[in-house]
């Protein structure tokens, strides 16, 4: 009697083991639903960043609506060899690609169409300079071994949405609470082929790293706002950051696009 006992109960124990973990928990009811995978970025974005959006020029007109002349380099912290570079510019290379790299592009007077190419790539394109931007949020993808005027950017939100507040398409907000109040996007870019701070030459090198961050926020007109703030990193050009702040504001459709490439250096 005392085996046949003890065989039966280690077969219970071995059937008790055996059982899931969440069935064994809702046998004693307290059941655990099972993990959930991260969201994507596009689904965890606390912001709605896509849409047509157009440069509203209110500060630096003189750089940013013309072509300055050679040699105005006002405001821009250039050290010695960056003052150099820029000195050798002429006006027959004004309209060049190199004033549409990614140091410099959100500060054209251009339009932005901003699209969700993939779940984890925001993709923003440009009428002026016709430039494309790809923002990556899969931290490991390894950086490309040529560099370019978009470079490689990382990006990735500040206060993501809750799993389940955001997503639809990319709206990034819940449908009870709206935007993430103090959200935003932080970019991160590097493998830059090097291009002007300004249409008149003034330079970054490929050595640049651009941190920028993206925030959307609405007037109290209704109107919806983008401001893009531009942090430029050059050892070899500037003796300190240069930091720009950007606005657009948001369009109803795209009927007022078109594109214009720039001019390339061949």
């Amino acid at each position: 009697m005392r085996l046949t006992a003890v065989v039966a109960f280690a077969a219970a124990a071995a059937a008790a083991v055996s059982q899931p973990p969440i069935l064994a928990q809702a046998r004693g009811g307290q059941a655990t639903p099972a993990p959930q995978p991260p969201p994507t970025a596009r689904a965890a974005a606390p912001i709605d960043l896509t849409g047509y959006w157009v440069s509203i020029v209110n500060e630096d007109w003189r750089w940013r609506m013309v072509t300055p002349p050679k040699g105005d380099y006002a405001s821009v912290p250039l050290n010695d060899a960056g003052r150099k570079a820029a000195d050798t510019w002429d006006v027959s290379k004004d309209g060049r690609c190199e004033a549409y790299g990614a140091a410099a592009l959100m500060r054209m007077p251009t339009r932005l169409h901003i699209t969700w190419e993939s779940d984890a790539v925001l993709k923003i394109d440009t009428d002026a300079g016709q430039q494309t931007r790809r923002l990556l949020f899969d931290k490991a993808r390894p950086a490309p071994a040529t560099r370019s005027l978009q470079g490689f950017s990382l990006a990735e939100w500040d206060r993501p949405a809750r799993a389940g507040g955001a997503g639809r398409g990319g709206r990034g907000a819940d449908a009870q609470t709206g935007p993430v109040p103090g959200s935003n996007l932080k970019v991160v870019t590097t493998r830059l082929s090097g291009g002007w701070l300004r249409r008149n030459g003034v330079p970054y090198s490929e050595d640049a790293l651009v941190t920028e961050y993206f925030d959307r926020f609405a007037a109290p007109n209704g109107d919806e706002w983008l401001a893009v703030t531009t942090m430029v990193t050059d050892p070899k050009y500037l003796n300190t950051d240069f930091v720009t702040s950007s606005h657009f504001k948001k369009e109803p459709d795209g009927s007022r696009w078109s594109p214009s490439p720039c001019k390339t250096s061949s």
